[in-house]
């Protein structure tokens, strides 16, 4: 037998003990990388839940503050509300209907909301209690049942209450009472009443102060031709009379001599002559009357006439006059008018603007040096225009955006409603027209009329 090699085998062993131990070596610094791998991963697990409780906290927070914000709404309205579910349980009430109803919240929620409603409402309770359910918005007027009696009329909304799956989860109601809001109404419709028949007092008497003065320039208007008309039929009478005796001479047998002093006598002859004349004027004096009064029935105020073609020239003559005669004006009336010229409107009215603007500008120029007031018409395409304008003082900036309101004026107490102005505002307004105003060429106010154009062929 061969002995074994003992200087290999020790070597061998060496070896294999090498080995062995790198292996150990490298066993546990594998090891030692997992258990660090496994580490960071728990520091990064408890990094995000950390960071998952801080969002957390913070969104339980805002849930907090929004709950607590719609409590502090919900309980500072004034107006009842109260939550129920589908099968009519109440589920929140406010503040507003806890003391309406006299109960704590703890003795109403649970209960049926039928019940809180007073016996005779009972049925339109449970009716709109399944509008609401119906996803329908339900308004009605309704009582609740409180501790002391049945309550002030309320006017109840109801609606649906869905929840996050957009189901019908139950209904909302909110009220208000209405029977003070009622009484308030009625005194503020009682109020308007009073102003309104106020405001008509205020207009008829603006309309009996304008009557008047139409009544004065009318009376001046006819006192020359009646004055006239009745001169001469004094003079007619006397005529009558010496025509009369010299006939009675004639049919008596008179002779020619007798005859021809008669006829010498009583100035037959001129009175033959003046006759014609005569009579003449006293039928222009009649005719002048006549047109007068045609005048005084065209001038209705009735919004239900009929609109014409109204011949401005004629209307603006005659409110010159009128206007003039009832202000017993000193100033120089100047008209540039254009001829033919009409307006589509109903006279009558129209009339009363024009009266109201030039008794204005008479009234600006009565203390000025030289009064002079000019109206001068004319046409733009399908518009017919007239322009009152005075060389007064003009208008103050400081009151021009209150030229057209009621009841402003700058005339002394007892001269002026502040009416007239807002009227023809009015008037021109419903005749589809503009009024305007500014400052006149030289100084004074201007005042511009404008009103649909008519033609001849309309009246």
């Amino acid at each position: 037998m061969t002995k074994p090699d003992t200087k290999h085998s020790a070597k061998r062993g060496d070896l294999i003990a090498l080995v062995a131990g790198k292996e150990e070596i490298a066993l546990s610094e594998r090891g030692e990388s997992m258990w660090l791998e496994v580490i960071q991963k728990m520091d990064e697990v408890y990094a995000d839940l950390i960071g998952y409780e801080t969002d957390l906290e913070k969104k339980n927070a805002q849930l907090e503050e929004a709950r607590n914000f719609i409590s502090s709404v919900i309980a500072s309205v004034s107006d009842v509300l109260l939550v129920c579910d589908e099968k009519g349980s109440i589920l929140q009430v406010n503040p507003a209907f806890q003391s309406l109803m006299g109960r704590s919240e703890q003795e109403l929620l649970g209960r049926p909301l039928c019940e809180q409603f007073a016996p005779e409402d009972c049925a339109r309770a449970s009716a709109i209690i399944g509008s609401g359910l119906a996803r329908e918005v339900a308004s009605v007027e309704l009582r609740f049942q409180t501790a002391d009696g049945p309550s002030d009329l309320m006017a109840i909304n109801c609606s649906a209450l869905f929840n996050s799956d957009g189901r019908r989860a139950g209904a909302v109601f909110t009220g208000r009472p209405i029977g003070e809001l009622r009484r308030a109404y009625e005194a503020l419709h009682r109020a308007h009443i009073d102003l309104q028949q106020a405001q008509s007092r205020l207009i008829e008497q603006e309309k009996m102060a304008s009557l008047g003065r139409l009544v004065a320039g009318v009376a001046h208007e006819l006192n020359n031709p009646i004055s006239f008309v009745y001169g001469n039929i004094h003079t007619l009478d006397r005529y009558r009379k010496a025509i009369a005796a010299y006939l009675d001479a004639i049919h008596s047998g008179a002779g020619a001599k007798e005859r021809d002093e008669l006829r010498r006598r009583s100035k037959m002859d001129a009175i033959l002559a003046d006759l014609e004349p005569l009579i003449e004027g006293t039928l222009e004096g009649a005719v002048r009357i006549s047109e007068i009064v045609k005048n005084l029935r065209r001038l209705s105020f009735s919004t239900k006439a009929p609109r014409e073609a109204i011949a401005l020239s004629k209307v603006v003559q005659t409110a010159a006059q009128w206007a003039s005669r009832s202000k017993m004006a000193k100033a120089a009336i100047e008209t540039k008018l254009e001829p033919e010229l009409f307006a589509l409107g109903q006279s009558g009215q129209i009339h009363s603007v024009l009266v109201n603007l030039i008794d204005n500008a008479l009234d600006a120029v009565r203390n000025v040096d030289e009064p002079r007031v000019t109206i001068e018409t004319r046409s733009e395409g399908d518009v017919a225009i007239v322009e009152v304008k005075d060389n007064g003082r003009g208008i103050p900036e400081d009151i021009r955006s209150r030229i057209f309101e009621p009841f402003f004026t700058t005339k002394e107490v007892g001269e002026g409603t502040g009416l007239g102005l807002w009227i023809s505002y009015s008037i021109v307004h419903e005749h589809g027209g503009a009024i305007e105003f500014d400052d006149a060429p030289g100084g004074g106010a201007r005042f511009t009329l404008r009103l649909p154009r008519g033609y001849e062929s309309e009246k």
